[in-house]
């Protein structure tokens, strides 16, 4: 069958009733549903594929974004408290980093003080020790210089108390003498 020998058969089917045939009241012609039925499919199809399809894949998309959106802000929002986190355990570390720097810096300090203070103290002996070594040997070399002076003077009065001359051999003997007993003089002091 063709579409001709289709369209023919219902056209027969949905023929209008003659005025013969015509009963008061509501008359139910099959065709005309069938034929509004499918231009209401038509235009929901039409309309479905022109308007709802992009606007419903625009929500769709839009959803999508705000959905990311809310996410990344939330992620967002994530990230800042553990940023705050990390940033306040930064900050004590470093603090507590400072504070051991520091007390090591003061013990280091106070060593080294305290060394350079032991370093003059032993400075400071070892001068007193030398000064002390130096000014004994100068009292005995001045005792030494006022002891030879004594002993010439001692010689020469001697020489001129005895009026005799005093020969080289004779001097030294007589100031080896006198060292001698003075030495012991000053021993038994």
């Amino acid at each position: 069958m063709h579409w001709s020998e289709l369209a023919a058969g219902l056209a027969q089917v949905v023929a209008p009733p003659s005025a013969a045939d015509a009963e008061p009241g509501l008359v139910i012609n099959g065709f005309w549903i069938i034929v509004s039925a499918a231009n209401f499919l038509f235009f929901l199809f039409v309309i479905w594929t022109l308007a709802f399809k992009p606007i419903s894949a625009m929500l769709s998309s839009r959803r999508g974004r705000i959905e990311q959106g809310l996410k990344d802000a939330e992620q967002a929002r994530r990230d800042r408290e553990s940023a705050e986190q990390e940033r306040l355990a930064t900050l004590t570390e470093a603090r507590r980093e400072a504070n051991e720097i520091l007390a090591r810096s003061q013990k280091v300090a106070q060593e080294t003080r305290d060394a350079d203070i032991a370093a003059t103290r032993d400075e400071l002996e070892r001068m007193r020790v030398r000064a002390t070594a130096e000014i004994e040997a100068e009292k005995q070399r001045a005792i030494a210089d006022l002891r030879s002076e004594v002993a010439d003077l001692a010689l020469a009065a001697a020489g001129r108390v005895v009026g005799e001359t005093m020969t080289g051999e004779r001097q030294r003997r007589l100031v080896e003498e006198f060292l001698a007993d003075a030495a012991s003089g000053d021993a038994r002091n």
